[in-house]
C-alpha cells in the first residue's frame, strides 16, 4: 500500500453519479493545500514534473491527490503501479490499453479508468458552481447561440448551474475524444442539447473531428452537484 498524506484524506470509491460504469475504477480524495509537506512527492513515491515543482501549493497538492487516485485506480483495476505522466498536450499519459481521466477542483480530485476494450474514452470534468454573475458574464463565451436561446427561455436562478454544466460536460466531452481524434476543439464545437434534472445529459458535435465523429453525433453524460462543485462524465463505449 502506498502513503496518503497528510495533506488528502484516504481515497473514497463512493460512486457519486446516477448511473454506474461497469467494468471502471473510480478514486477521489480531499485535500489541503496548506498540509503539503516538502518530503510528500518522495514519501508517496510521485515524481513531480518539473513544472509541478515550480509551481504553488495548490498546484503541487492537487496534482499529487490527482496522481494517488489515478495509481491506486490503476492497481485496483489490473496491479499496475503506473503514475501518469503530464503530456506534451498538458493531458494524462495512460497505459496504452487503458482510458482514464483525471480532475480537480478547490479541495477535491478524482480518477476514472478503464479498459480500452470496454470503454474507448473516459472524460471527467469537476467544476466549482459559477456565481450567477460571473455565469452571466461567461455565458457568451462558453454556450452556443442556440444553448443561449434554450437558457434565455430558464429562470435566472436557474442560469449558474446551466453555464456551470455546460462548461463542465464540454470538458469532459474533450477529455473523452481527444485521445480517440487527436484533434482540439472548443466550447463552439459541441452544443449541450438536453439534461434532466436526473443528472443524465446529451451533447451534440458541431464540427467533423473525423470520418466517425462527425458533425450531428450525438453522446451521453451524466452530472451530479455536491457540496457546490458539479462533476461531470463522458463516456465512449468500445
Amino acid at each position: 500500500m502506498n502513503p496518503i498524506p497528510a495533506c488528502c484524506t484516504p481515497l473514497d470509491d463512493h460512486w457519486p453519479l446516477p448511473a454506474t460504469l461497469p467494468g471502471t475504477v473510480f478514486l477521489s480524495t480531499r485535500f489541503e493545500p496548506k498540509l503539503l509537506e516538502p518530503g510528500d512527492f518522495l514519501r508517496c513515491a510521485v515524481p513531480p514534473p518539473a513544472s509541478i515543482q515550480r509551481s504553488v501549493a495548490k498546484r503541487q497538492a492537487e496534482f499529487l491527490a490527482g496522481r494517488l487516485c489515478a495509481r491506486s485506480a490503476l492497481q485496483q483495476l489490473e496491479g499496475l503501479d503506473f503514475i501518469p505522466a503530464i503530456g506534451e498536450d498538458r493531458a494524462p499519459v495512460w497505459p496504452t490499453h487503458i482510458s482514464g481521466s483525471i480532475t480537480h477542483s478547490t479541495g477535491h480530485a478524482a480518477a476514472i479508468v478503464g479498459h480500452k476494450t470496454q470503454w474507448r474514452g473516459l472524460g471527467m470534468d469537476l467544476e466549482n458552481l459559477l456565481p450567477l454573475e460571473r455565469a452571466e458574464r461567461l455565458a457568451g463565451e462558453i454556450l452556443t447561440q442556440d444553448e443561449m436561446q434554450r437558457m434565455a427561455a430558464r429562470p435566472r436562478e436557474q442560469i449558474a448551474h446551466l453555464v456551470t454544466l455546460t462548461f463542465s460536460a464540454k470538458e469532459s466531452l474533450f477529455k473523452a475524444l481527444y485521445p480517440i481524434v487527436h484533434k482540439r476543439f472548443y466550447f463552439e464545437h459541441a452544443e449541450v442539447v438536453e439534461w434532466s434534472d436526473s443528472g443524465f445529459l446529451r451533447l451534440r458535435l458541431l464540427t467533423d473531428l473525423s470520418s466517425e465523429w462527425c458533425y450531428g453525433k450525438e453522446l451521453e453524460g451524466q452530472f451530479a452537484v455536491n457540496d457546490g462543485q458539479l462533476l461531470s462524465l463522458v463516456a465512449i463505449g468500445a
